[in-house]
């Protein structure tokens, strides 16, 4: 038997990696601009969103070699209209100990393929300016920038812009059939 790799691994987000998801989230949102929920989210909150979101969209955990969650990235309902069903927003978040690293490419990655092989059309994702990091990420994994919505947040006693990142999954049908 082989030795456990140093290199994080990633698989479908369980119910039982939701605290740790919850705890990264929470981090993000009291420390961070990254995220305009003002208020720590709660358990009960984030299961029944991994519920509704469970099945036609993949939630992905990054895990370390003990087994220990060390990001996440998801993808949800873009808008609720039918005519939208074929675009996923996306968001990918890491604990601070492993940013920096390379993780959240990978699993960004991993689920952007996820995206494509289920048949979803464009991934969005919308980044709380000033955010270099993210602004990077999403340009290295092929998204181009569709628009800036100016000081559309307040957070952390100023103003913030997002700007609007798109990437095509794949290519254009006139009848295409439901993601999944």
């Amino acid at each position: 038997m082989s030795a456990p790799s140093a290199r994080p691994g990633t698989r479908p987000c369980r119910l039982a990696d939701l605290p740790a998801v919850l705890a990264i989230t929470n981090a993000v949102i009291l420390g961070h601009h990254a995220n305009f929920h003002t208020e720590p989210r709660q358990l009960a909150e984030l299961e029944a969103e991994w519920q509704a979101d469970h099945g036609a969209y993949p939630w992905l955990v990054a895990l370390g070699p003990g087994g220990e969650v060390l990001g996440f990235a998801k993808a949800g309902a873009y808008k609720p209209r039918r005519a939208y069903l074929w675009t996923a927003e996306v968001t990918v978040y890491l604990g601070a100990a492993s940013r920096g690293q390379g993780l959240g490419t990978r699993l960004y990655a991993e689920l952007l393929a996820e995206l494509a092989a289920r048949g979803f059309h464009l991934a969005l994702a919308g980044i709380a300016l000033p955010n270099e990091a993210s602004e990077a990420l999403h340009r290295r994994l092929g998204f181009h920038l569709a628009g800036v919505l100016p000081e559309v947040g307040h957070k952390h006693g100023r103003w913030h812009d997002v700007a609007q990142y798109a990437l095509r999954l794949g290519e254009a049908h006139d009848s295409p059939g439901p993601p999944g």
